[in-house]
């Protein structure tokens, strides 16, 4: 038997691979498919089934496109949703085999209503691995507010109630050795405190996750639900692409790789109203862009800053990226739903420069230059567009705190006439957030190169390390 975890960083999330005796199946597959045609290629193993843990509300799933190259049965577990294609619909407690192992389905509603876990075991028939989406994660379990409003009657309280009875009557009787496999790790907005493994046995969880110790169904309701921050707007879109259906990813790559002269490029911005988004480096980007764009770098947390920041995923999009980069930044756009890239400049960023097309450019100091400007006028405005608890455990002293996260009510606090120094932990979200105001016409905000890092390690700061909310303008 194979057993691999495949883990893509950027979104956090766990997708698997298994196979056993010339037949396999893989776990809540992410959309581009190649990777796993090559590995069934590979190993010489015909993709029997693709089991989905839910209806994912952080990516779309490549289930479909998967199932049309390989002709494999999508399993979902227990639903009343209509699917726009395909699939089997599995009962709680099914098994299917795949070469010497078999999977039972395990009905896990909470998260979703439609969650479920698939118990593996293994050629010596032991129960051996736990396939647990987004029902158990390491550390946490899968947020119950996602899915309410399904129904009229469905809210996250029913939900949580569920998750607690799913918990107690599927997961924890189950054998401590048994190595749990969830569909993300720290980092996704699916859970609130994951951890950075994205494995564990079952019987550590047992011992340390909070959502699996001895309490009574209502301190389970408060402890689950507290803390929950707001998702991201682009989560419903996702799921009901994964629920009624997509374009096969290679018609939306193909659209996105239109190569656009700078003219052409300039046209299509003033015609069709798309975003345009810029994916280099954060201070590559500072120095000269395309103006009115919106900076979100490839090589950060990009899908979900594209999912929180662009509500529409209908949105139309132009790309600028690194000559050779295209078609990762039009796939990993794909990965969350935003399938209407409609081109990018041939030649990135530099053919725009030399057709001698009109520049913008945003402000930026050194940290040590913003201490010296903060030195000669202690009224300076300082921005901190970090999480409000990243600004809560750790300030400056008169920062004002704006989260990237909310940048709508965000800069209802900045005034376009005045200026601002702007930060976050390291210095890209600072660079998005800019970005965005800028095309919006706000033209006196300073990036701080290095963020919030630098800005400690220069020593030349009053800090706030206790939690206590920095000032508000």
């Amino acid at each position: 038997m194979i057993l691999e975890q495949i883990y893509t960083g950027c979104l956090a999330q766990g997708a698997y691979y298994i196979a056993s005796n010339r037949e396999a199946v893989i776990v809540d597959p992410l959309r581009e498919i190649q990777p796993y045609l090559d590995r069934l290629e590979k190993d010489k193993v015909k993709l029997k089934y693709i089991f989905e843990t839910h209806f994912h509300a952080d990516f779309v799933s490549g289930h479909i496109d998967l199932a049309n190259a390989t002709g494999a049965t999508i399993v979902f577990g227990p639903t009343a949703m209509p699917l726009g294609f395909d699939a089997h619909i599995a009962i709680d407690g099914e098994i299917f085999k795949v070469g010497d192992i078999e999977f039972k389905v395990l009905h896990t509603p909470g998260h979703t209503l439609e969650s479920s876990c698939y118990l593996l075991k293994d050629n010596n028939g032991k129960e051996s691995a736990i396939f647990t989406g987004d029902t158990l994660f390491i550390g946490d379990v899968g947020r119950p507010d996602l899915a309410q409003k399904v129904t009229a009657d469905l809210n996250q309280d029913k939900l949580a109630r569920y998750l607690y009875h799913s918990l107690r009557t599927k997961i924890i009787p189950l054998a401590d050795d048994i190595i749990v496999y969830p569909a993300h790790g720290a980092g996704s907005a699916c859970g609130k405190n994951m951890s950075k493994e994205t494995s564990d046995t079952l019987g550590n969880q047992k011992k340390v996750n909070y959502a699996l110790q001895e309490m009574s169904e209502d301190e389970f309701v408060e402890k689950v639900l507290d803390g929950l921050m707001p998702p991201p707007g682009y989560f419903p879109q996702n799921v009901m692409m994964n629920i009624q259906g997509y374009d096969p990813i290679q018609k939306v790559i193909s659209n996105g790789m239109v190569a656009l002269t700078p003219e052409e490029f300039e046209v299509k911005a003033n015609e069709t109203g798309a975003v345009i988004l810029d994916t280099r480096a954060p201070q590559v980007f500072i120095e000269g862009f395309v103006p009115n764009s919106i900076f979100v770098g490839i090589d950060g947390s990009f899908a979900v800053w594209v999912g929180t920041l662009i509500p529409d995923i209908k949105q139309e999009i132009l790309v600028v990226a690194d000559p050779g980069r295209e078609e990762e930044v039009i796939t990993r756009l794909a990965r969350v739903g935003y399938d209407h890239a409609i081109g990018h400049l041939a030649g990135g960023f530099d053919s725009w420069k030399k057709a001698n097309k009109e520049i913008d450019y945003i402000s930026s100091v050194s940290a040590d230059e913003f201490a010296k400007r903060e030195a000669e006028d202690a009224s300076i405005k300082i921005l901190d567009v970090r999480k409000q608890s990243e600004n809560y455990s750790e300030h400056i002293i008169g920062a004002v705190n704006a989260p990237l996260d909310y940048i709508n009510e965000s800069m209802k606090q900045v005034d376009k006439d005045k200026t601002y120094y702007v930060h976050c932990a390291g210095g890209y979200r600072s660079v998005i957030f800019a970005s965005i105001l800028k095309a919006r016409g706000y033209d006196n905000l300073i990036n701080v190169a290095g963020g919030f890092s630098a800005i400690k390690a220069s020593g030349k700061f009053k800090i706030s390390d206790y939690m206590c909310p920095s000032t508000m303008l």
